[in-house]
């Protein structure tokens, strides 16, 4: 993860974020948090499926706006352990944008004060393993947010969908196709496209099909799973 360290560094704050003395005490406690056991059983784990709208596809350039997250537990996914959370914007973003991602520009302007809303993430969220398709994009924006509004680096491990899939299913397709093209492989729907909540329920049911496959293959841990995904990077080069 260097190349996020020394990115992030580009977004590191003239002065440390302002903090409320409650805000500090939340954020302490989950840094005490201790990590999560890659080696355990999927059957057993909690992952959490992410996704976030950001005001463009730049990650220099654009901020985040929403994230979104569903949590698949123990194979399961319950849609009341799901989370949601628009970030407050001083400036809001493009009509373009609007259009794509929905968020209107009152709910921007009324979003969550950003660090409230990035705190509330880091408690629901915990420890537990991260999941996203091309969670490179996903990743950087929480983390140019994590460091401007609560100065801390966030560097959580990812499993990304987009290498995991085709290393599991090298037979259908490779690791360019867009995520559309692996949900209507296998019947998924996606009741709203480029909605947090939504985009997040369809990759927690591909997920589904990701571990069902890989248990039949005998990988069963998310640390199996992350040694798949690298092996397929690195097969790709």
């Amino acid at each position: 993860m260097n190349w996020l360290s020394g990115w992030l560094d580009r977004f590191r704050p003239d002065s440390k974020p302002r903090l409320s003395d409650e805000q500090q005490q939340r954020l302490r406690h989950w840094q005490a948090l201790p990590a999560h056991d890659w080696q355990q059983d999927s059957r057993s784990t909690r992952y959490l499926v992410v996704d976030v709208e950001a005001s463009g596809l730049q990650i220099r350039r654009d901020h985040l706006i929403s994230i979104g997250a569903v949590a698949l537990d123990r194979g399961v996914i319950n849609p009341a352990d799901a989370f949601e959370t628009v970030l407050r914007q001083d400036t809001v973003s493009s009509t373009e944008n609007i259009l794509i991602h929905g968020i209107s520009g009152s709910e921007q302007r009324e979003g969550l004060e950003p660090a409230e809303a990035l705190l509330r993430f880091l408690e629901y969220s915990g420890r537990t393993p991260l999941v996203a398709y091309h969670a490179y994009f996903d990743q950087a924006m929480i983390a140019q947010a994590m460091r401007r509004f609560l100065g801390i680096r966030y560097q959580p491990k990812w499993l990304d969908l987009a290498w995991l899939m085709p290393a599991l299913f090298p037979d259908r397709y490779c690791n360019t196709v867009a995520l559309d093209e692996w949900l209507d492989t296998f019947g998924i729907e996606n009741f709203q496209r480029h909605n947090a909540i939504s985009d997040c329920l369809a990759t927690a049911q591909l997920l589904q099909v990701a571990l069902q496959r890989a248990a039949e293959r005998g990988i069963d841990t998310p640390q199996a799973l992350a040694a798949s995904e690298s092996l397929r990077r690195r097969n790709s080069w």
